[in-house]
């Protein structure tokens, strides 16, 4: 087992932090959710989610619950309220989420909005080269979860309800100075790399102004696999989906192929023996990806793509970095935040300069 498929899996006690009256919730699923029958035991899921996450055990079966964190929030985050209306269009649409069943922005029942869903049962992999997992296998995992990511991008999100679920177009403008802002606002030290970044990429934008549902964090620890067949049956963690552009969420997706280890705890596939491992390379798993949602010309300015992503993961981090020197976030964690970001930013740089960026 690898360590991070140690680390993140299974479940605990609940933290102290993130108790409730478990009392009353089962009074709430009683009147609230189909087919449900008590006792009630909640245990809470050891994986990293940014919104507490607990298991609901009951005669009836398991469910889910994700929870705002208790606590002062910024305004937009944790928008489990938004989780929950694109769980349920795409879970319509036939695509593989969980069933849910019901959404409660009262605050009293466990102390923040919360919403509940189905306990889909299978595997999930903490680490991308699946140790535990035989070439044939891996190769049909990831061809697996190549097709669920094409199934996203293919749909037409006004047809399945989304229509308002974001703003289309000009997707990369207003990340970019959404990033940009945020990174300046937690500057600690300066990267002349990131300062490069802000300046090249507004001015590099590709002309593609696609528009589908996009995850936002698709990675494959953000998906349950089937228990003993090659394929998703569940996506995961939907809080930063929104109508954006297809080429952003795919080429963060990439990352995995991309990323070095800068001390963030990212196990990424950079250096592997992908061939051995029966792990597509980065320009197999492109090709694939463009033949299932019609981009016969492949993508192009696919360095613009990486070096906006790197630009973003290290503008993330420095925000996280900015909440240790605010005092609002631990330091362990968030002190090596701190020291990825201008690696990370000169990775961005480096992909910036193959698309023609000179100084």
């Amino acid at each position: 087992m690898g360590k991070r498929q140690e680390q993140f899996s299974g479940t605990r006690d609940v933290a102290d932090s993130h108790k409730f009256d478990e009392a009353r919730l089962e009074q709430y699923m009683l009147s609230h959710v189909e087919g449900f029958q008590g006792p009630l035991t909640v245990r809470q899921f050891r994986g990293g989610q940014s919104n507490p996450t607990y298991q609901l055990e009951s005669p009836s079966g398991k469910y889910v619950l994700r929870r705002k964190p208790p606590g002062k929030l910024l305004k937009s985050a944790h928008a489990v309220d938004r989780e929950f209306r694109v769980i349920s269009a795409l879970y319509g649409a036939g695509f593989p989420a969980p069933r849910p069943y019901v959404l409660c922005e009262d605050d009293e029942v466990v102390g923040t909005m919360f919403y509940i869903m189905e306990c889909v049962e299978g595997r999930i992999f903490w680490d991308l080269d699946m140790p535990s997992l035989g070439k044939d296998e891996r190769a049909a995992i990831y061809n697996n979860v190549n097709a669920t990511i094409a199934q996203l991008h293919n749909f037409d999100y006004e047809q399945i309800g989304l229509s308002d679920y974001g703003k289309p177009g000009n997707y990369f403008a207003r990340q970019i100075s959404r990033w940009s802002k945020q990174y300046y606002a937690s500057e600690i030290d300066q990267s002349v790399c990131m300062d490069k970044l802000i300046k090249w990429l507004p001015d590099n934008i590709p002309e593609d102004d696609s528009a589908s549902v996009v995850h936002g964090d698709y990675r494959l620890d953000n998906m349950i696999l089937h228990p003993t067949e090659p394929r998703v049956i569940a996506v995961l963690d939907w809080e930063l989906s929104t109508i954006g552009h297809p080429l952003g969420d795919l080429t963060y997706h990439l990352m995995a192929w991309q990323m070095p280890d800068v001390g963030i705890g990212s196990m990424g596939l950079l250096g592997k023996d992908l061939s051995a491992l029966g792990i597509p390379t980065e320009e197999d798993y492109v090709r694939l990806y463009c033949e299932r949602t019609g981009r016969e010309q492949g993508i192009p300015n696919r360095d613009f793509y990486s070096a906006f992503n790197f630009f973003k993961i290290a503008a993330i981090l420095q925000g996280i970095a900015g909440r240790v020197r605010d005092g609002t976030a631990s330091s362990a964690y968030a002190k090596q935040s701190g020291q990825a970001v201008d690696p990370l930013a000169q990775l961005g740089w480096s992909y910036a300069q193959k698309a023609g960026a000179t100084n």
